[in-house]
């Protein structure tokens, strides 16, 4: 179900009724995305829907698309949400953290909603097209150091987690990257693809088909170890460049919840994590099946909030809704 936010609160209100519970169901929880529907963001939450529904039983799950201000819609309807449950939001860092940065009105977001826990980790990585002459992230770096031949280097939309990568590798390289901001994930994939620009950051699982089939190549990796789906993929940082810049995903709820549903929720979500199943959904797509406890999880946003904060006064990318 996709629902435009007109006004704070209109989800809640269109969320009574919106789906039809199996009969073996005991009661409907709505999972507001704040994305468009086959978004990757929207494939994530629909393939976590089942395992959630696994581990919570008598649970029929309602996946609620909520596009809009660069995720920012959907997490206004998180936090204007009653704290009983039925509402849930599928939160992704450093996302959230943006938001509270660049929105100019919602810098209180973790106050208003809990991060329940993570269970998707998902690396960035730095791709080129198989016939490209750089053979390296300092390829770029040092080329972009000479300001006529600096390599145009493609990322998803102003604002979300692979160009705010870019933008932090940025400034860890001390150097003017030419980044191009795309509508799209796709889009900057197939101009990668197709030699309009040099070089791409995405996530991991937007470039992943094109690395199998090799007609993408990977330059570097923004985590601290190799991806065990690409071993041959080196970390940036064996480039010299001090980059980590994972995706995390998992739930949240509406800051009042009470603690015990939310510990309940807790636990379901640190079982999910371990389910044989959901771990291998996990390597055919991606990104890692590993369990990060919200309070750490808010720890993480919180230190990505400071830092974007200082990237944006520095050099702020395009705020929310404008993208």
């Amino acid at each position: 179900m996709a629902i435009r936010l007109g006004r704070r609160g209109a989800l809640l209100g269109a969320l009574a009724g919106s789906a039809v519970r199996p009969a073996c169901a005991a009661r409907t929880v709505h999972l507001v995305v704040g994305a468009a529907a086959g978004t990757l963001a929207d494939r994530h939450a629909r393939a976590f829907a089942p395992f959630l529904e696994r581990h919570l039983p008598q649970v029929y799950v309602n996946v609620v698309n909520a596009p809009g201000r660069a995720g920012l819609a959907g997490l206004e309807a998180l936090a204007s949400a009653p704290p009983d449950g039925s509402v849930l939001g599928w939160a992704v860092t450093p996302t959230l953290a943006a938001r509270c940065v660049d929105s100019g009105g919602a810098a209180d977001l973790l106050e208003r909603v809990r991060l329940i826990g993570g269970v998707m980790k998902e690396p960035i990585a730095l791709v080129t097209r198989k016939e490209s002459a750089l053979a390296s992230a300092q390829d770029i770096i040092h080329r972009s150091s000479q300001n006529d031949e600096a390599v145009p280097l493609g990322t998803p939309p102003a604002g979300s987690p692979a160009h705010l990568a870019a933008l932090r590798l940025q400034a860890v390289a001390g150097v003017n990257l030419n980044i191009v901001a795309f509508p799209s994930a796709g889009a900057a994939r197939e101009a990668a693809l197709l030699g309009n620009v040099e070089a791409a950051m995405l996530a991991l699982g937007e470039a992943i088909e094109a690395l199998r089939d090799g007609s993408l190549s990977g330059l570097g990796i923004a985590a601290r170890d190799r991806a065990e789906a690409f071993p041959q993929m080196p970390p940036l940082r064996e480039s010299g460049l001090r980059l980590s810049a994972a995706i995390r995903r998992g739930l949240a709820v509406p800051a009042a919840v009470p603690e015990a549903l939310a510990a309940g929720l807790a636990r379901a979500l640190r079982e999910l994590a371990e389910d044989p199943e959901f771990q291998a959904e996990a390597d055919a797509n991606g990104f890692i099946a590993v369990w990060l406890d919200g309070a750490r999880w808010t720890e993480q946003a919180r230190a990505e909030q400071a830092e974007l904060g200082q990237l944006w006064r520095a050099q702020p990318w395009l705020p929310a809704g404008t993208a």
